[in-house]
């Protein structure tokens, strides 16, 4: 593919950048490590089967000084060595949230329980809204199909 579905969402409906600019500020808010919002993020384009995201979200791990290992691992992040358990639990909640559970409830009392044994509730509302920032974008992505891996502005015709 050569050219996005869509022209530039950003140009077309101009608002998408102070909603994207709150969402960017809402997750740096200092709570939790830039680095796990970016595995965060990167695991819901791995789940969502997006590669303009995982692409995204690879590339901005690598820039922040991140390893191969980590990169690449995080979609077996359960049995790979190196990631902390508070990643760990971050990476089970954006897998909880995206996929749903035949068995019930997606986010159960237990998993909130070990997440807030690594997050306070501060960083446990900013992780949701790194999910959710993600999760604001994935429609674009998977409907607009802007170019992975190029600049952003050659990603839309």
């Amino acid at each position: 593919m050569t050219e996005s579905r869509l022209p530039n969402p950003a140009k077309l409906v101009p608002e998408l950048g102070k909603v994207a600019g709150a969402l960017f500020e809402a997750t740096g808010n200092g709570s939790i490590p830039r680095t796990t919002v970016s595995l965060v993020q990167l695991r819901a384009g791995q789940i969502v089967g997006n590669t303009y995201l995982t692409v995204l979200h690879t590339g901005n791990l690598r820039k922040a000084g991140e390893t191969d290992e980590r990169v690449t691992a995080v979609a077996s992040w359960r049995d790979a060595p190196y990631f902390t358990e508070a990643e760990r639990v971050a990476l089970e909640l954006v897998e909880a949230v995206l996929t749903p559970n035949p068995d019930g409830e997606r986010v159960p009392d237990a998993l909130y329980a070990k997440a807030s044994e690594h997050y306070d509730d501060k960083a446990l509302a900013t992780l949701a809204m790194a999910i959710g920032q993600v999760g604001f974008f994935i429609p674009l992505a998977l409907i607009g199909k802007p170019l992975p891996g190029v600049a952003p502005a050659e990603q839309w015709r």
